[in-house]
């Protein structure tokens, strides 16, 4: 059947991926976060931009979003796939070690800024209950727009992803409690918060389970088809059915997703879901910050500037010195807590859901929910710079200077070694005493001051950021280091690497043999797991110490590394032996007599 051009579902279609195939690459190009790209296209395009000029241009219908609302299910597909994404960078063992931030400072963050914008609201006029419903509203921050702008694994990011998370299990609550509170609600509302407790709890411990033991069976029969599409249908799959289990069972379907991504993290097949749906999710992203810029309406804006200006800073404000004060409490370094402070305070995508529910439950007007709904799309607008400002703030704070974000070739090519922890400065050390130029990235600035003291070559930076990686300019380094300590992440940062340099030889550290092979399969050069030689040389002083022979010693030592380098080659199906082997010199085997 034919699609014509009036059909409002292509027509929309065709702007989205024109914006996203045309108009971002354009802000890259100039080194505009995409994020602020997808938002003024939106506001560009939508209702109250070029499509109030349809009825006088019609023309304009084909540039233009004809039902903002058609498009709003991808949108919120596209948090869904950002959560999910998440999920696969954890692991549960991290999440438990992040829960006296989730359940500590998130509570208290969310809370604090809710009871502070209340009291606020409350003195300027609006009722007891409208505060309650406006402050929960404006106190949560964006899951969709901070978590890419920084990651989980950073510093800020680990703060900032502690605190959103709780405000996404504390979502459906704070809905349920403004019903509870409408002036017609019955006492059954809080019931109901219970229920929503009850059955949620025993929904995700049913999914753990059933997770554990239905996952790694299901994957393994996509993976033996070796069809990529089944094995994205698999994953699609996934997320669909956990995200519809946690909403039927009362919380948000965002909650699912980071189960779903938490539970895959855990099998094997974590990496190649993750590239699977990577596309899917930075194109659903880009529809939400699409409908976000629509919401922008330039006339109101214009027309109440002053109040909506105050509004903004005053949400910012509030919200940003919460933050500051707790992660203080929780010992982050100033420059750590004001940054995190300035990126959370802007309020969420999640508040326009908040605002209708107190809309709905008569608990404020229409009218001020609409006003507030605006300042809710310029705080996303927002957030990019809030970000930037951030790290101006920190570098303030922490007595920095600025750092460079691309390597200086000025001088030639060079090394380049991901991550300076104690492998990292070992491996620098040895670059230097053979005179090899290099150059070190890190991510923990006080790592990278003490570094810079000592008279190290090296720049600050995040690399678990795709961002980062393209401003390196990696084309011209002669070698590149991975020596973070981040199995997961190590992984990723490789197969990105090589997917952009075919020829850039990659040598990573290794966690044991299994890392060592995902990082092969992932395209490294050498990967040389951390746990083999020290392990292989504790059993060596081991035996020569009960009195074995050194001889026989060393060839069973010799023997188990060759069974271990077998292990990889056929769990990476290398064509070549890999490099894992010890040099020794001649008098370490026949001692002096």
């Amino acid at each position: 059947m034919a699609i014509g051009l009036d059909n409002h579902g292509f027509s929309d279609a065709l702007v989205v991926l024109g914006a996203a195939g045309l108009v971002i690459p354009a802000f890259a190009r100039f080194r505009i976060s995409p994020v602020i790209g997808f938002i003024l296209v939106g506001a560009l395009v939508g209702p109250a931009g070029l499509g109030s000029l349809v009825p006088q241009a019609p023309w304009l219908y084909y540039l233009t979003i004809s039902d903002p609302e058609s498009i709003a299910p991808f949108a919120e597909f596209g948090i869904i796939l950002l959560l999910f994404s998440i999920g696969l960078e954890l692991s549960f063992k991290r999440l438990w070690n992040l829960r006296r931030l989730v359940f500590g400072t998130g509570a208290a963050e969310l809370l604090g800024s809710a009871l502070l914008i209340g009291v606020a609201l409350h003195w300027l006029g609006q009722s007891w209950g409208g505060s309650a419903g406006l402050g929960l509203a404006l106190a949560l921050s964006s899951t969709a727009l901070v978590l890419p702008l920084v990651g989980t694994t950073s510093p800020v990011g680990r703060g900032a992803f502690a605190m959103l998370l709780f405000e996404d299990l504390a979502l459906v609550p704070i809905i349920f409690a403004l019903g509870a509170m409408a002036p017609t609600a019955s006492a059954e509302g809080w019931a109901g918060i219970a229920g929503v407790a009850l059955r949620g709890g025993l929904t995700v411990v049913a999914m753990y389970v059933g997770g554990r033991l239905v996952l790694p069976r299901l994957f393994a029969q996509a993976a033996r088809t070796k069809s990529p599409e089944l094995f994205l249908a698999a994953s699609l799959l996934v997320v669909i059915i956990a995200s519809v289990a946690t909403t039927a069972a009362g919380l948000s379907p965002i909650v699912g997703a980071l189960l779903a991504g938490l539970l895959i993290a855990e099998t094997e097949y974590h990496t190649e879901v993750e590239v699977m749906t990577a596309p899917f999710k930075g194109l659903a992203l880009g529809v939400f910050l699409i409908t976000v810029g629509m919401s922008l309406d330039l006339s109101l804006i214009l027309a109440n500037w002053a109040a909506l200006l105050a509004a903004v800073v005053g949400v910012v404000a509030v919200k940003a010195v919460v933050t500051y004060l707790l992660l203080r409490v929780a010992q982050a370094r100033p420059g750590v807590a004001a940054e995190t402070g300035l990126l959370m305070g802007s309020p969420s995508e999640t508040t326009l859901i908040v605002l209708a529910t107190a809309a709905q439950a008569q608990l404020i007007q229409a009218s001020t929910a609409n006003f507030w709904q605006t300042v809710t799309a310029i705080g996303l607008t927002i957030t990019p710079l809030l970000a930037q400002l951030g790290s101006a703030v920190s570098r303030r704070l922490e007595g920095r200077a600025p750092v460079p974000d691309t390597i200086d070739h000025a001088g030639g090519t060079r090394a380049v070694v991901f991550g300076f922890g104690r492998v990292g400065r070992l491996v620098a050390d040895m670059l230097a005493r053979h005179d090899q130029p290099y150059v070190a990235v890190e991510a923990d600035i006080d790592a990278v001051a003490a570094a810079r003291d000592a008279g190290y070559p090296i720049i600050f930076g995040d690399v678990s950021r795709t961002e980062m990686i393209e401003r390196l300019d990696l084309s011209r380094a002669r070698a590149l280091i991975l020596t973070m300590d981040e199995p997961v992440l190590t992984v990723r940062v490789a197969r990105r690497v090589r997917a952009a340099f075919p020829d850039l030889p990659i040598i990573a550290r290794a966690r044991d043999t299994i890392h060592a092979a995902e990082l092969y399969k992932a395209g490294v050069t050498d990967a040389v797991p951390e746990t083999l030689e020290s392990s292989l040389q504790l059993s060596e002083a081991v035996l020569v110490d009960l009195g074995v022979a050194m001889g026989p010693v060393i060839a069973s030592i010799h023997d188990k590394r060759d069974e271990l380098r077998q292990v990889i080659r056929r769990e990476a199906m290398l064509g070549r032996e890999p490099r894992i082997r010890r040099v020794r010199r001649k008098d370490e085997i026949e001692p002096a007599a």
